[in-house]
This record gives structure tokens, C-alpha cells and sequence, in this order.
């Protein structure tokens, strides 16, 4: 069996800037690509922007660690795309490249030279692919968009998790770009086997709004069907099956249960809780009783739930065959068993040397762990790239002259 990654030899070019469509080359350098990063020639990837904004703690040792999330494993090249030369810089490497990465709007990339015309006219099979807010059609194609507004708020989300709450709240930073970069990656992995298998290329479109919709699935099309919002929710107290839930632990914690098959788990699961008398108690020994009696049901669960520490519940549900788990918060996630036999979150060397850790795409080949790299300085590779794309040392030094390179 052989090591490699199933992407070695492919050659992507990324002209894109935030999260979204970075994090879709990241995947792909994880795979195995040959990722270029470039970025503008003064200040790069304006996410670099972020420690001095305050965002992120500065100082010599700190971590930047918003941009090295979606840019570990790239090359980095700065270029000018309002000059000329720049412009001629981008189309020489695309002459190379397997994939065109971008997530500029069209106006933007009409007036960088990028567009699907001017990158196709240096080389006709290569895979295009855009990322965007509201899709390449229609009467947003041009306007621009994050996560936060595209996807979270626009395509509903928000609405659907807040909906009770005070007020909506704000998704976690890059929420729906990681999600999004990861769709991106497939996408292109698809386009890739297509062009091999049927010699044809593609243009590869992924927005943040139809991710929402994507997400939203059961919500949208059940609304659709029936009007208004026909999927219901329901109060702790309220839950058809109290095997399904949120229970308090003594030490304010909670455990998740998840056992959609009431009836196939209700046995069992009051046994490994020690609570064999409610198995032949008649408000709950069979479906419709308890889901009539569901209110008593739960609030005896409560109270056992609350009777013990979250690390004594971890031990007496190991024996469960059914699903459940402790909401854990996002610090504890390093140090969860699963995580780390799986190798999902390994520490990686930041840009200045400093290590840290840094969770990896999900997808696993072959039984390997993915193992990241650190993402590039602004322009670290400029030199390096333009010399394997065959550029001389004087074109080089012309271009790094009239500023169309870093």
C-alpha cells in the first residue's frame, strides 16, 4: 500500500483572501496538493490584519492563528493584480495549475485579469472554481458576503437556533467557512476525477447561502410543504421521548442523550442508572404511556441526573449501547480520548515557530493521520514559485522592480 496522498501532482492556484475559500485550498494541501497562495503585494491576506486589529493578542510570540487555520500547508506569493506585470505573473502560474481558486466577486476579478476567460485563455483544462455569498447568478452574484450575514443570518440558521431566545446571537468565528472550505475541496476533488475520467474541465461553484439551505434541509422543505414553521420544538419538560434531551448534572454540567428508539433503549437504560423500578412502573412501561406520562418521566430523570458529577455519569453510562455524550465545552475537546486516538486536533509550529494546536480536516485516508504544516509568511515563497513556473532571475528582479511582486 502506498503512502501517498490522493492529491500528489495536483497544482492549486488560490486567489482568494478570510476563511471560506482559503480553508478550501488547506483541505486540499492536506490531501497531498501543491497549493499557491497569493496574496496582494502591500499588507497580504487582509485576515493578517486581525492582530493588529485586536482580535488576536499581538506580541513576538503570539499565534495568528486565524490566518494559519484555513493557509497551513501553502506557498505564499505577493502580487500587485492592479498592474500589468502582476497580472502576467498570475496567468504564467495558471499555465501549470490544475485548479483556479478564487474568492473575489466578478467585477473584481474582471479587473484583476482573472476571470474565467482570461485564466481558460492560458489554459483551457483548468478546473475554475468560485466561492461566494449568493451563488453566481442572480441579482447578489456581485455583492459581497461572510459567513456571519451569507449563511448564519440569511440562510436562516440564526433565526432557527434563536428563535426563543432574547435576541439572536452570533455564530463562532468562521462557523460556516470551515464547513464551506471543506464542500469547496470536494467539490473540486469531483471536478478532478471528472477531468481525468472524461478529459473534460469544469467551473466549481459553492456559496455560502446554499450551504445554509443545504444545512437547513428538514427545516426548509417541511415549511415548504405545510407553511409557517411546522417543525416543532419543545421544552425539556415537553420532549415526546425523555430519552432525547438535555439532563443537568450535580456539578452544573449536562449529558446529551440521544436514543431515538425509546422503546429499544428504555429497558437498558433505566438498569445502567439503577433505576429498575421505573422499567415495570406502569406510567412508563410501555410508548404511549410514557409519552403520555413523559412530564413525571423527566422529572425523575432530572433528579437522578442531578445527584451526581458529570465524571460519575461518564462511568456509569459507559455500559450503554445507546447514544449519549457530555456537552462538552470547545477547551475540552484537545483532551477528549476519542480525539486524540484519532489524531484530530495535533500540534503544529506556528509561522514564528511557537507550537500550538490545531484541528485538522476530518477526512482520513488509508488509516493515516493527517499531520498539518504552518501556514506561510506574507510572500515566503515568491522567489521559489516564480522559479519552478520557469520565470528567470532578471524577469524576477523586473517585476520586484515595478512593484508588481512582493
Amino acid at each position: 500500500m502506498t503512502d501517498a496522498k490522493p492529491l500528489s501532482g495536483i497544482r492549486v492556484l488560490e486567489v482568494a483572501a478570510w476563511t471560506f475559500v482559503p480553508a478550501a485550498g488547506a483541505v486540499l494541501a492536506e490531501w497531498g496538493a501543491d497549493v499557491i497562495k497569493v496574496e496582494p503585494r502591500e499588507g497580504g491576506d487582509p485576515q493578517r490584519g486581525l492582530v493588529t486589529m485586536g482580535l488576536i493578542p499581538g506580541g513576538p510570540t503570539a499565534v495568528n492563528y486565524m490566518i494559519e487555520m484555513p493557509n497551513r500547508g501553502k506557498k505564499s506569493i505577493g502580487i500587485d493584480l492592479l498592474t500589468p506585470g502582476g497580472q502576467e505573473v498570475v496567468h504564467e502560474l495558471a499555465k501549470s495549475s490544475d485548479v483556479f481558486l478564487t474568492s473575489y466577486l466578478p467585477s473584481r476579478r474582471d479587473r484583476f485579469g482573472i476571470g474565467v476567460e482570461q485564466i481558460r485563455a492560458v489554459n483551457p483544462d483548468i478546473i475554475y472554481v468560485r466561492g461566494s455569498g449568493y451563488g453566481p447568478e442572480g441579482p447578489d452574484a456581485d455583492r459581497p458576503g461572510y459567513d456571519g450575514v451569507s449563511f448564519w443570518s440569511r440562510g436562516g440558521i440564526a433565526d432557527a437556533l434563536t428563535r426563543e431566545l432574547p435576541e439572536p446571537v452570533m455564530q463562532t468565528p468562521a462557523f460556516g467557512d470551515l464547513m464551506g472550505g471543506l464542500t469547496i475541496a470536494g467539490g473540486i476533488a469531483a471536478a478532478l476525477y471528472k477531468r481525468k475520467a472524461t478529459g473534460e474541465t469544469s467551473i466549481v461553484d459553492v456559496s455560502l447561502l446554499g450551504l445554509a439551505a443545504w444545512a437547513m434541509t428538514p427545516q426548509v422543505t417541511a415549511a415548504n410543504l405545510y407553511g409557517g414553521d411546522p417543525i416543532p420544538t419543545f421544552t425539556h419538560r415537553e420532549m415526546p421521548n425523555p430519552l432525547v434531551g438535555n439532563y443537568k448534572t450535580k456539578d452544573d454540567r449536562y449529558i446529551t442523550l440521544m436514543m431515538l428508539q425509546g422503546d429499544k433503549f428504555y429497558p437498558e437504560f433505566m438498569t445502567v442508572i439503577g433505576r429498575t423500578d421505573l422499567i415495570t412502573d406502569e406510567r412508563f412501561a410501555e410508548g404511549h404511556a410514557r409519552f403520555e406520562n413523559r412530564g413525571e418521566l423527566i422529572d425523575i430523570m432530572d433528579e437522578e441526573f442531578a445527584s451526581k458529577t458529570v465524571d460519575q455519569w461518564r462511568e456509569i453510562l459507559k455500559p450503554l449501547s445507546g447514544a449519549w455524550a457530555v456537552l462538552q465545552k470547545t477547551s475540552e475537546l484537545h483532551e477528549d480520548p476519542a480525539v486524540i486516538a484519532n489524531g484530530y486536533i495535533p500540534e503544529v509550529k506556528a509561522m514564528n515557530g511557537k507550537p500550538y494546536i490545531l484541528p485538522t480536516n476530518p477526512v482520513q485516508f488509508d488509516g493515516h493521520h493527517v499531520v498539518p504544516t504552518g501556514a506561510p509568511e506574507h510572500g515566503q515563497h515568491t522567489e521559489e514559485i516564480l522559479l519552478d513556473a520557469g520565470v528567470d532571475w532578471d524577469k524576477i528582479e523586473q517585476y520586484k522592480q515595478d512593484g508588481s511582486i512582493l
